[in-house]
C-alpha cells in the first residue's frame, strides 16, 4: 500500500490524541477515543460478524495454528473468539484498515508506522454471569515473548455502547509502568490468559501490585458506539461477564509499531515458544517468522513522507 492511502481528512486529524492525551495514555497505560467509526460502519460490522457466525468466509486459514481461538456453531452458545477474522472477511477488513485507526495508534505509540498483529471478533451472551465468561487479568505482552517491542498495543472496538452491566473491558490503571515479579523456570507468562489458571492470573496482578508499592485500581471502558479504546501491551485488563440481557460484541484489535520483528523465545523444556503468527507469517531469509509479512500483518498507517 503506498503512502497516498494513508491520508486523513480534516474531520479525521480533529480526532487523533492531543499531545496531552498522549501524555496521559503513557502515564495511565490506557486511552479512549472520539467516535471514529459511523453507525453505518458499526452496524456493517455486526451484520458481517453475524454472517461470519453462520460460516461465511471470504477466504480461509491456509493452515489452523495450534493455539488458534476459533469458535464454531458446534460449540454451542457459549463465549465466543474467532482470531483472524481480518483475513477471513473481507467487509471487517475493509473498516478495520481505516487508516484513522493506525493512525491513533501510532500518535499514542510514538511510531511512524503501524502493522496489524492479529484481530480477534468476540462474543458473550447475554444475561450469564458464569466465571467462565470472565475474562481474568493479564496483559497482551505476556503471550507476545516471541516480540521485540514493548510499544504494541490493542483496540478495543464494541459494536454497540458498552458499559460495566455489558462486561466492558476494564483497565488496571498505571499498570504498564509497573516492575514485574520474577518467574524463573515458569513458562506460564509465556502463555495465552486462556490457557492459564484464573486464581494464578489474580495473584499475580496482587503481586505485582505489592511489589510495585501500588494500589490495584480499576478503570472500566464506558464506550460509546463508534468510539474505542486502546491500551498498551503491558498494562493489565479484564473484563467480567454480561449481565444485561442483549451479547455483548467487539473486535479486540492487536498493533505493532514499525520496529517490532520475531525473536526467538525458549521454554524450560528447550522447546520454541510458537505464537500463531509463527505458523502463518512467510520466513525472514534467516529461517523466522516475518512479523511485517503483507498478507497476515499488513501496514495499517504509515506517515507520508
Amino acid at each position: 500500500m503506498s503512502p497516498k492511502n494513508f491520508i486523513l481528512t480534516d474531520a479525521e486529524r480533529e480526532l487523533l490524541p492531543t499531545k496531552k492525551e498522549v501524555d496521559l495514555y503513557r502515564e495511565h497505560g490506557w486511552y479512549l477515543t472520539r467516535k471514529v467509526l459511523s453507525d453505518e460502519e458499526i452496524d456493517t460490522l455486526t451484520e458481517a460478524s453475524e454472517r461470519y457466525y453462520k460460516g461465511h468466509r471470504d477466504r480461509t486459514l491456509p493452515t489452523r495454528p495450534p493455539h488458534i481461538a476459533y469458535w464454531e456453531a458446534s460449540h454451542g452458545d457459549i463465549s465466543r473468539n474467532n482470531d483472524y477474522i481480518f483475513y477471513e472477511d473481507r467487509t471487517m477488513e475493509r473498516i478495520l484498515s481505516k487508516p484513522i485507526i493506525g493512525a491513533i495508534a501510532a500518535r499514542l505509540s510514538g511510531t511512524d508506522q503501524i502493522r496489524l498483529f492479529n484481530t480477534t471478533l468476540m462474543y458473550k451472551p447475554p444475561n450469564v454471569e458464569e466465571k467462565k465468561t470472565v475474562v481474568p487479568w493479564h496483559f497482551d505482552r505476556h503471550y507476545w515473548q516471541t516480540c521485540t517491542s514493548d510499544n504494541m498495543l490493542t483496540a478495543f472496538i464494541p459494536l454497540h455502547d458498552c458499559d460495566e452491566e455489558m462486561g466492558t473491558i476494564e483497565m488496571i490503571d498505571g499498570s504498564h509502568s509497573w516492575k514485574e515479579a520474577a518467574t524463573p523456570g515458569n513458562d506460564s507468562p509465556s502463555l495465552h490468559f486462556a490457557r492459564r489458571d484464573r486464581s494464578e492470573l489474580e495473584s499475580l496482578l496482587e503481586k505485582n501490585a505489592e511489589l510495585n508499592g501500588k494500589v490495584v485500581r480499576k478503570i472500566p471502558m464506558i464506550i460509546k458506539k463508534g468510539h474505542m479504546s486502546f491500551h498498551h501491551c503491558l498494562t493489565y485488563h479484564g473484563s467480567g461477564s454480561n449481565r444485561s440481557h442483549r451479547p455483548r460484541r467487539a473486535i479486540s484489535f492487536h498493533l505493532q509499531d514499525r520496529d517490532n520483528k520475531y525473536r526467538p523465545h525458549t521454554l524450560s523444556n528447550s522447546e520454541l515458544l510458537v505464537y500463531n503468527n509463527d505458523v502463518l507469517c512467510r520466513k525472514t531469509s534467516e529461517g523466522y517468522p516475518d512479523y511485517s509479512d503483507p498478507t497476515f500483518c499488513p501496514v495499517l498507517w504509515e506517515e507520508s513522507l
